[in-house]
């Protein structure tokens, strides 16, 4: 036999659903035949309300059947059927949400009030049906008018059940006890219909409260207002609250809004975008909006304390969308509403948002993380906010005139404007990777017109508030054309050369983009005129020429409309001929632009961020990032598409990186590593050196191939690997400062010197290796031209002829190396003597490490000595009287390419302290080797029939 409580359930249920049966059959359905879909949008909305509330009730009849079937059950075998088969345990969630739902049909049917308007439609019709309602429902009043009276009847139907649900539970829990398998299950359900009973109260109460205040608006206010899911939480006129510094006469808090009425205007603050600021002076309460920010003042301390609550619960409701069940303060939800929120809001009031729509992260009433931002007119960022600011990464796009046309800003910002490195794509066909600054490209950065571009021009320099300023490379492709030289307000300004692609140099002095005063100009044949010159390099005015083979031309020289060139002056032809050679010092450019100076645009933002700390966050707004092509740019603007490091990951990444520098501090270990960093572009040594890459290509390829340019390359290179260095000690630095640790004292010259050329010019020269290698070539032309041909005719004749010819003593050849058969003669071997010395010399043009260069020529003296010790039969030190025929003749049939670019290449960029060393005194040797080829006469050489078979 079932316990009391279950037999008390089962008559409880059985009222219930004979009451919910007579509601359908007298009250709803006589109503909605009342409220038929053509009396206007009004009627329309009843007929849904009622609709609703039929389909609620029904299923709320369902239920109720159903857990009165599950009791029987329960009754009928209780030996067999446990307690935990009543639907109101196994599945109190369901049974609540449909109490839920009828509940919410319920009052929003009360809140339009759909009763009394479907009532007044068929009043006749109800009067006659007064005596039947007050026998068949229990709580029908006799008084008010009928549409008040069903709706009364309907609530004490409802509540009623409700109640006496909680008691019976709550009886049922304390005879279970809590060691009944089902005790978990009677606690739950009991809970959950305690909570509904309070939950019930509010919303019936919130309803009744709303419909009474439509009552009181003006017909303008209510249209603006009246929702019929809205529901009114608080009310000024019920518990008194002023506004400051907003005038408000009356303050209406609902269950979504906050709404300020001052006469006939209002102000309505969507409570999802409302921050109340609990850490402010408790005698206000501080509100906080998207536009918007104000106080709640109430002269009694318990109506300012109800408001903050109130409107505290109001935003909580509203975040999670859906009423609170439980009530705040009873279940375990927090009562304290998210201070980080994602939403969307259109700015209305004026200023630079005015008419914009953000949707994204929000902070205490301002765009706070990620986000978008939508103007009307097409203007769209999408990035990182700070307190309303565009700040971070971020990718805004600006419509220009033109129809389809954007400005593309890919950059990093601070406090709204660009600031640190971006990548700009312009509807004009360019694009511009380099530093802002204010929202101006400012610092170091590149323009270069797209290939669709009519004209092709590319600025690879420096920036000052939007316009080109300082030292910048300028390359016209129409004009076939090179500026290298300083910049002022966006025009050419200072000392400049001019490269163009005939060949021809000039450097002067510019204002204003035009040349003025004196200048020099080199052409394709060496001539040199020192004068002044016209826009397209003419000469005009006073101005002398030499010319290649030593005559000079001093006087004025000036062209007309289709005359050409004419002068008068001066021709001297007595002076001799010019060393061929002393082209090599008419470099351009040398002097006029401190090599220290040139690129601190690109050395100052690395270290800005070494000063930093260096801070992961801000390594790529400081050192860049890289984008493989500009189709990576016109990825979707929503999901920042592009090659870049993850915030997390750039952070972790750069303490590794540290860490790394700190394991890694002895010579061979260093080096090893400096290799590694300086390999990885998303290294901070990495990217600096694609950066001077950048700047060293755009200045030294294509037109900038240019032989009176290779010192200016030369000087160019060994700055670089200075400042990589300082770059490596700073960041050193920085590692050891994360460790509570200092650098040791600042190294000397001598060190730094020593490191410079030893470690780290050996590992950037690849970098830079073919532009310098090419000027070397330009530069040298002429001498290797003339080796070249030396080459060509020593090689023509056997081994036995040439040592002869070179005058190598008989006992040094090494004959003895050499297998011949039977119808071969020693005169006539080609190519076989000294023949590890030459292939290990061939071996100079396999790397581009000075260092490696001069161990070759170290490793070809060796096999040298030891092929003669080898013929000697005895060890032997070679006089330089010995050395140099034998050098000779290996330089001669190793037959390298271009051997004078490559000796000066490595004078040149060679560690100083070889200097006055066996590698010295060897390069000075293989220098003699090559100037004495160049000498060789063709006609001196004995011919193959004076050739004699020595024995």
């Amino acid at each position: 036999m079932g316990s009391p409580e279950e037999a008390a359930l089962l008559r409880l249920e059985e009222v219930f659903s004979a009451t919910l049966a007579r509601i359908n059959s007298l009250v709803l359905q006589p109503l909605l035949t009342a409220a038929p879909e053509s009396s206007g949008p009004q009627g329309k909305e009843c007929l849904q309300f009622l609709q609703q509330l039929h389909r609620s009730c029904q299923q709320l009849w369902e239920v109720t059947e159903e857990s009165l079937h599950s009791l029987r059950e329960r009754l009928r075998h209780p030996d067999t059927i446990g307690l935990e088969s009543l639907l109101l345990l196994r599945d109190a969630d369901r049974v609540l949400q449909v109490y839920m739902e009828f509940i919410e049909s319920y009052t929003n049917c009360v809140v339009v009030q759909a009763f009394q308007k479907s009532v007044k439609r068929r009043s006749s019709y109800w009067r006659g049906q007064q005596k039947v309602l007050q026998q068949q429902l229990w709580g029908m009043r006799s008084e008010g008018s009928m549409g008040t009276r069903l709706v009364q009847a309907l609530r004490q139907a409802l509540t009623h059940h409700v109640q006496q649900y909680g008691t019976l539970l709550q009886s049922l829990r304390r005879t279970t006890g809590e060691h009944h398998p089902t005790w978990e299950l009677v606690v739950h359900a009991t809970t959950l219909f305690e909570n509904l009973q309070s939950f019930m109260r509010q919303a019936l109460d919130q309803a009744v409260a709303t419909q009474a205040l439509w009552h009181t608006l003006s017909s303008r206010l209510r249209d603006a207002l009246c929702n019929p899911a809205r529901r009114l939480l608080q009310d000024s006129q019920d518990v008194p609250v002023t506004v400051t510094p907003l005038r408000a006469e009356r303050v209406l808090l609902f269950d979504d809004v906050l709404v300020l009425l001052q006469a006939h205007s209002v102000h309505t603050f969507d409570l999802r975008l409302v921050w109340v600021d609990s850490e402010q002076d408790g005698c206000m309460v501080h509100l906080l909006t998207p536009e918007e920010e104000f106080w709640f003042c109430s002269e009694d301390p318990r109506g300012q304390v109800l408001w903050q609550w109130k409107v505290t619960q109001a935003v909580c409701q509203a975040l999670r969308g859906k009423k609170d069940f439980p009530l705040l303060g009873i279940g375990p939800e927090t009562s304290k509403p998210r201070i980080c929120r994602s939403m969307a809001y259109t700015f209305l009031a004026e200023g630079r948002l005015c008419q914009a729509t953000y949707e994204g992260e929000w902070y205490q009433g301002r765009p706070h993380g990620k986000g978008t931002l939508k103007w009307p007119d097409g203007r769209n960022h999408v990035g990182n906010f700070c307190q309303g600011l565009e700040h971070g990464f971020g990718i805004c796009l600006v419509p220009q005139a033109s129809e389809d046309m954007f400005n593309c800003y890919k950059c990093h910002w601070r406090e709204g404007s660009m600031c640190g490195y971006g990548i700009c794509e312009y509807g004009t066909d360019e694009v511009y990777k380099g530093y802002f600054q204010e929202g101006l490209r400012h610092g170091f950065g590149v323009l270069e017109s797209t290939l669709q571009a009519p004209q092709h021009c590319k600025y690879t320099g420096h920036w000052e508030r939007d316009q080109r300023s300082g030292y910048g490379i300028q390359e016209d492709g129409d004009r076939g054309e090179r500026y290298i030289g300083m910049w002022q307000a966006d025009q050419r300004h200072g000392p400049g050369v001019m490269v163009t692609q005939a060949g021809v140099c000039y450097q002067g002095t510019f204002q204003a983009d035009k040349m003025v005063g004196p200048g020099i100009l080199l052409s394709e044949d060496d001539s040199l005129y020192e004068g002044t010159f016209t826009r397209d390099l003419t000469l005009t005015g006073k101005g002398k020429v030499t010319f290649p083979n030593g005559f000079t031309l001093e006087g004025s020289f000036g062209s007309g409309s289709g005359t050409g060139l004419y002068t008068q002056g001066v021709l001297d032809t007595a002076a001799l001929p010019p060393d061929p050679n002393s082209t090599c010092y008419r470099q351009l450019g040398l002097g006029a632009f401190p090599v220290e100076s040139r690129w601190q645009g690109v050395y100052g933002p690395f270290r800005d961020f070494v000063r930093a700390g260096c801070p992961g966050d801000l390594q790529e707004a400081l050192l860049g990032f890289h984008v493989q092509s500009s189709r990576e740019l016109r990825k979707s603007q929503e999901y920042l598409c592009c090659e870049r490091t993850q915030l997390d990951d750039s952070v972790g990444r750069m303490q590794d990186m540290l860490e790394e520098l700190l394991q890694h501090r002895d010579p061979e270990a260093l080096q090893q590593c400096l290799r590694k960093a300086l390999s990885d572009s998303l290294h901070p040594l990495g990217k600096l050196l694609q950066t001077l890459m950048l700047t060293f290509q755009a200045t030294y390829a294509g037109i900038g191939a240019n032989k009176h340019l290779q010192g200016l390359a030369q000087e160019e290179v060994k700055q670089h690997a200075q400042e990589l260095w300082a770059a490596y000690r700073g960041l050193l630095q920085a590692a050891l400062q994360h460790k509570g640790q200092v650098l040791e004292e600042e190294e000397d010259t001598e060190t730094r010197d020593r490191q410079v050329y030893g470690l780290v010019l050996p590992l950037m020269l690849p970098s830079f290796y073919p532009e310098l290698f090419t000027l070397y070539l330009l530069l040298h032309e002429r001498e290797d031209s003339r080796y070249s041909q030396g080459i060509t005719n020593l090689s023509l004749f056997p081994d036995t002829t040439l040592l002869e010819f070179l005058d190598v003593q008989k006992q040094l050849w090494p004959f003895k190396d050499l297998t011949l058969t039977t119808d071969q003669r020693h005169s006539l071997v080609k190519d076989k003597c000294f023949l590890s010395a030459t292939e290990c010399l061939q071996k100079v043009i396999t790397t581009m490490d000075p260092r490696e260069k001069l161990e070759v020529l170290e490793r070809t003296f060796g096999e040298i000595e030891a092929t003669v010790c080898r013929v000697l039969g005895q060890e032997h030190k070679l006089p330089m009287d010995d050395l140099l025929p034998l050098l000779i003749y290996v330089v001669s049939r190793a037959q390298i390419q271009h051997l004078g670019a490559e000796i000066h290449l490595i004078r040149d960029m060679m560690d100083p302290i070889y200097t006055g060393g066996l590698y010295d005194f060897l390069l000075t040797a293989l220098e003699s080797c090559y100037e004495h080829i160049q000498k060789e006469d063709a006609h001196r050489l004995p011919s193959r029939r004076d050739s004699r078979e020595p024995w």
